[in-house]
């Protein structure tokens, strides 16, 4: 990464596969008129030298775009191939249509696999007119480059699938997760903010709950850290954050946060 840029988080999605409300449930988090409450899947926008990097487009991404306004994106990246991480990928075609661009998109080789059996379409030898125009690059457990930005891939646990976090100079996020291993932890280790998943708050097979989260952002100890991919079991979202730690947030669909200096050596 070159020189010391500004570097914004957009909060596209805040919610888990359901997304919240939950179709047809009653609870009082899906009832709630507070719209921190109302979270579509998870993924958020970094923006860097007015560059749009998206991490999952989930099937909300159509109306998160719209949502945000978003005119241009620069490359998506994925953290994993479950569907509610990637089965917007066919509405990028508005970028290439609009733009007359096609999008770069970052992905490991699961992942890979998984795009291929969601949407064939984009890969048939003659090419599908109307199907979405992508550049694929294959990402492991090593750094790498979007641009001039660099990447630095955090391989945790979902469950037994490896899922990348990533780290963006002083800016780390890691969703569907329950285990990150003290090796890739060290990567997360002096980030200014720190966005960690935690489904609820009782403990669940293959996601943090939320005193495992908090545990996690209490060794990592970032500035600020935010909470995502929450269900509706997680509860009200303003009970909720008066009795967390100092510095620790609950993320909410629309949420912006910005570091005015990213540290290039991260």
């Amino acid at each position: 990464m070159t020189g010391n840029n500004s570097i914004k988080v957009v909060f596209l999605g805040t919610g888990t596969s359901t997304g919240v409300p939950v179709v047809a449930c009653d609870c009082d988090v899906c009832r709630s008129a507070d719209r921190r409450d109302h979270r579509l899947r998870t993924s958020v926008m970094v923006t860097i030298n007015n560059q749009n990097y998206i991490i999952d487009c989930g099937p909300d991404f159509r109306y998160q775009m719209i949502r945000e306004k978003v005119e241009d994106i620069s490359a998506i990246i994925f953290t994993h191939g479950h569907r509610d991480h990637i089965a917007g990928l066919d509405d990028v075609r508005a970028f290439n249509y609009v733009l007359n661009k096609t999008v770069d998109v970052y992905a490991s080789d699961d992942v890979m696999n998984s795009i291929r059996r969601e949407f064939p379409y984009i890969f048939t030898e003659k090419r599908f007119f109307g199907a979405p125009q992508l550049d694929f690059h294959i990402i492991n457990n090593e750094k790498f480059s979007v641009n001039d930005i660099e990447i630095t891939p955090i391989e945790v646990l979902h469950h037994k699938l490896k899922v990348f976090g990533f780290r963006i100079g002083d800016f780390s996020y890691v969703t569907d997760a329950n285990y990150i291993s003290e090796e890739e932890k060290k990567k997360i280790m002096g980030s200014d903010i720190l966005v960690i998943n935690a489904l609820r708050k009782s403990k669940h097979i293959s996601h943090f709950s939320l005193d495992e989260a908090i545990e996690i952002i209490k060794e990592v100890n970032p500035r600020k850290a935010y909470i995502t991919h929450l269900s509706h079991f997680i509860g009200l979202h303003h009970k909720i954050e008066q009795n967390l730690p100092e510095n620790i947030y609950l993320a909410y669909d629309g949420l912006q946060v910005e570091i005015e200096h990213i540290n290039q050596d991260a």
